[in-house]
């Protein structure tokens, strides 16, 4: 640990059960990705497993009280799939000079390519990025992986993982924010002409379908409801990847129950039939897209759940933002506009470690450049950005 600091102790945790969930969620705040209910779920649901190639690893800083200061949602990985930030390059680098990628240790939150906090601190407890940081590093080394990795963290771990030694990547994602909407036309009417008119079309012609489109949250989601969005979330999977689920069956009514009103599910019924859906989980400021999925072809029926029904939801309720999830440039005309995100990673070998150093200072400032071309597709009036 840093010099001059109290004495600290980290520890590696096979299952986020073994840490006190009041402990864990007094460092993890009120973001639902990195709440003990979110990762305990996807543990119990047998979905970001061993079997799967997700060895949780959780990292838990304590003081010489033995209170926890700080922890860190931590998986030994086996492979680089399901994360957002791909380093597979990186893996095929090293093994093919001879080395071990895997495994590597990766401090996120599995299967969700949602900016947040990795690094959890404890307000009251004083303990700087560093502290744990330097754990991890430790760590990492302890169990002979090759490397830790913090995606989609904010922007004040990242700075602090960069004065720390880590290396500094960034990516970008479409986000919707509001300024104050007191309902959906107030956002129409920031848009330029033909946006706005193609908006209202895409509503119409869903309108239209003769589907009940409904916004369900909390207990008023039932195990029918869950039912059918897994075959809608296997939809989406088979006809993108061809591959197995990230998530089981039982990962949903157990989020469901475990975390309460912050799910919001949109559905669309045909005949009293759920027909497809879009999962939502709302923090603090922000409400998030995570999964889609529909058993019919409807146009625009996608950008109807995933998006105009979000910010319908985060204007009624006075939320300042939508993320709705990863890539997706076709967001912009719909008002979602180009963030960064970030990410910092420790590579043991000097040589992969300069190697990647040196490509990310080419990719940063070009991702920046694209982020700022992005920016100039805006559908936005003038002046009404905000």
């Amino acid at each position: 640990m840093p010099d001059g600091s109290p004495p600290l102790s980290l520890s590696l945790h096979p299952r986020i059960a073994e840490i006190p969930i009041a402990e864990w969620d007094a460092c993890a705040g009120g973001n639902p990705f990195v709440s003990h209910a979110f990762l305990s779920a996807l543990e119990d649901s047998g979905s970001a497993v061993p079997e799967r190639g997700w060895l949780p690893q959780h990292a838990a800083l304590r003081d010489a009280a033995g209170r926890l200061v700080a922890c860190a949602p931590c998986y030994a990985k086996f492979h680089s799939q399901g994360e957002y930030v791909f380093d597979h390059g990186w893996a095929d680098a090293l093994e093919r000079a001879g080395g071990r990628y895997y495994p590597k240790l990766q401090v996120c939150v599995p299967f969700s390519p949602v900016p947040g906090p990795r690094l959890l601190l404890r307000p009251d407890a004083g303990v700087p990025t560093a502290a744990l940081a330097q754990g991890l590093v430790q760590a990492c080394r302890a169990v002979e992986a090759s490397s830790v990795h913090a995606t989609f963290c904010t922007a004040a771990e990242w700075d602090a993982l960069g004065e720390a030694g880590w290396l500094q990547r960034l990516g970008t994602q479409f986000h919707w924010s509001n300024p104050g909407y007191g309902r959906f036309d107030d956002f129409l009417g920031a848009l330029a002409s033909r946006k706005r008119k193609a908006l209202r079309r895409e509503r119409r012609e869903v309108q239209a379908a003769g589907l009940t489109l409904r916004c369900l949250r909390g207990a008023e989601i039932t195990d029918r409801h869950w039912a059918a969005f897994h075959r809608f979330y296997r939809s989406t999977t088979d006809r993108k990847w061809g591959r197995s689920a990230y998530l089981t069956r039982r990962f949903w009514p157990m989020l469901g129950e475990r975390l309460g009103d912050a799910v919001v599910l949109m559905v669309a019924e045909r005949d009293g039939e759920p027909v497809a859906g879009a999962l939502n989980l709302v923090g603090r400021d922000a409400i998030y897209g995570r999964n889609w999925g529909a058993v019919v072809d409807v146009p625009f029926l996608h950008f109807e759940l995933c998006y105009y029904m979000a910010m319908d939801f985060a204007i009624a309720h006075g939320i300042g933002r939508v993320e709705a999830g990863a890539q997706g440039e076709h967001k912009i005309q719909r008002g979602y506009l180009p963030v960064p995100t970030y990410s910092a990673h420790w590579i043991a070998h000097p040589g992969l470690s300069r190697a990647v150093e040196e490509f990310l200072a080419r990719e940063r400032p070009a991702m920046l450049r694209e982020i700022e071309m992005l920016a100039t597709l805006s559908p936005f009036r003038k002046g009404c950005e905000d």
